[in-house]
């Protein structure tokens, strides 16, 4: 159960500014998960939330990414291997050099999309399953922006 309301509320908090623990709790509350004030508090500590301001100057929660080198080196990984993508509804498919697409489905399970829910990778392809067909598109756009640096 722990394991779904987490990923419930990374899903929550990717869709809505949700800036309170109140209001966090409330959507929980609403998907079906029956939730304290500890248990969300104990939830934000362990997915290590933390507060950025929004694009209209509110607080709102997101998951804390280790920035710097960590990154970075996989996204050199997804430029060096990426050649092309396509989507077939809510799987996208990513040609890569020969050889390289299972270190390029790593590096994407490393840089963390939300909307993705899991890769397989030949040796020059990858599929992955992404949660709808409108997060593939966005999926797509995320990438076309870190190959184009």
């Amino acid at each position: 159960m722990k394991v779904e309301r987490h990923s419930k509320i990374v899903e929550l908090i990717s869709k809505y500014e949700i800036d309170t623990q109140e209001e966090l709790a409330e959507y929980l509350k609403q998907a079906g998960f029956n939730v304290t004030q500890a248990t969300v508090s104990r939830d934000i500590r362990e997915l290590r939330l933390t507060k950025v301001q929004s694009e209209n100057g509110k607080q709102r929660y997101t998951v804390l990414h280790a920035q710097g080198e960590f990154n970075d080196k996989y996204i050199r990984i997804l430029r060096d291997g990426f050649l092309s993508m396509d989507m077939a509804q809510n799987i996208l498919v990513i040609k890569t050099v020969s050889g390289m697409a299972m270190a390029v489905a790593a590096a994407l399970d490393a840089i963390h999309f939300q909307e993705i829910v899991g890769c397989i990778a030949g040796d020059d392809t990858i599929l992955c399953a992404v949660r709808s067909v409108d997060d593939t598109i966005l999926v797509m756009e995320k990438i076309h922006k870190l190959v184009a640096g």
